[in-house]
């Protein structure tokens, strides 16, 4: 196994539960996927098989974070009602086996897109499809009859209240140094709070980072990933989390522009998906520059932890070094909103 593999998955115990899954023979090999700084994404290859393992960090967890059971049981309610999620093939609460839960889902033939789109679907033509497909299926997921599938993963109603006070208590937790103005900023977003619609799934994290999308033309969206922080809420902060990170020409520059690809020609703008949005659900977004601001300042509070592991020695990529400019930056940003 690669050394930081190692380090995270124990070979003998593994290969003892795939053989009760029937997944593969012989030994395990693992390779890290993705950057994702919270819950640890591996390749598992067995043979001819290969299947994806996800995993939360080596423990102390704090409470309720990194509940990968959780995020597979979501996904396993979510499928059978034509959501695009990974089929997850075995979930393991035993935390003998690696010392944490995990699970094991199929492994997708695509792509995650950050910065380059494959070259089949890199055309004015299919980013405009990409575009649409990135918003169907968002359409598609506040769409689901949550109750009937038996879906309780949050309450139905005080969504924006209670992550108001819970990002606010993060930022207590996390912050390194004064920036009045993120206290500032959450009490206007209290102040100015909308009234939700109903309450749908909420993902929590949409982004076109955060999906798997097809390689060869016609350009689809294969999957949607990382449901650790999907809920029952407001679907209107998926919307605003969607358009605030996402990229257009002449966009004010901050940390959540993570996918720049969304420049090129044929990508919707933000305009065109609130009012695509607006158009296949029937939901008032006139809105969403609340929902912006409040996704700005979520972003804010959580790129802090991120400086902080920084500050720690604990990360050491240039991107995280940059929130010593990139928290205040994103407070701005989002301050222009209300």
């Amino acid at each position: 196994m690669p050394s930081r593999a190692a380090a995270a998955l124990q070979a003998d115990a593994l290969e003892s539960f795939l053989d009760e899954a029937g997944l593969g023979e012989g030994p395990v090999t693992a390779t890290p996927i993705g950057e994702g700084a919270s819950n640890l994404t591996y390749l598992l290859e067995r043979g001819p098989a290969r299947v994806v393992l996800r995993r939360p960090p080596p423990p102390p967890l704090p409470p309720s974070a990194h509940d990968v059971v959780r995020e597979a049981r979501i996904q396993l309610a979510l499928a059978p009602l034509g959501v695009r999620v990974p089929k997850v093939l075995a979930v393991c609460e035993d935390d003998s086996i690696l010392g944490v839960p995990f699970y094991l889902m199929e492994e997708l033939d695509g792509s995650v897109i950050s910065e380059q789109l494959p070259r089949e679907i890199d055309t004015p033509r299919e980013r405009g499809n990409l575009a649409h497909e990135l918003l169907d299926a968002l359409v598609q997921l506040h769409g689901v009859d949550w109750e009937a599938c038996g879906l309780t993963i949050g309450k139905p109603t005080g969504y924006l209240e209670r992550q108001l006070r819970r990002w606010s208590g993060l930022w207590v937790l996390n912050a390194t140094r004064e920036l009045s103005a993120c206290i500032e900023l959450g009490q206007r977003l209290q102040e100015t709070m909308p009234q939700s619609p109903p309450s749908t799934v909420v993902h929590g994290d949409y982004r076109l980072g955060n999906v798997m999308v097809s390689n060869r033309a016609p350009a689809r969206l294969i999957a949607i990933l990382d449901w650790e922080m999907a809920t029952i809420g407001d679907p209107l902060a998926d919307l605003g989390y969607l358009v605030a990170s996402w990229s257009e020409p002449g966009s004010e520059q901050h940390p959540l522009l993570l996918t720049t690809v969304t420049r090129e020609p044929g990508f919707l703008t933000r305009a065109e998906l609130i009012a695509g949005y607006a158009q296949r659900t029937n939901r008032d977004t006139s809105k969403l520059d609340w929902y912006q601001a409040f996704a700005l300042w979520k972003a804010a509070v959580f790129c802090e932890a991120i400086y902080k592991r920084f500050l720690r020695g604990e990360r050491s990529d240039d991107w995280s070094a940059s929130l010593c400019d990139g928290v205040p930056r994103l407070l701005e940003v989002a301050a222009g909103y209300l």
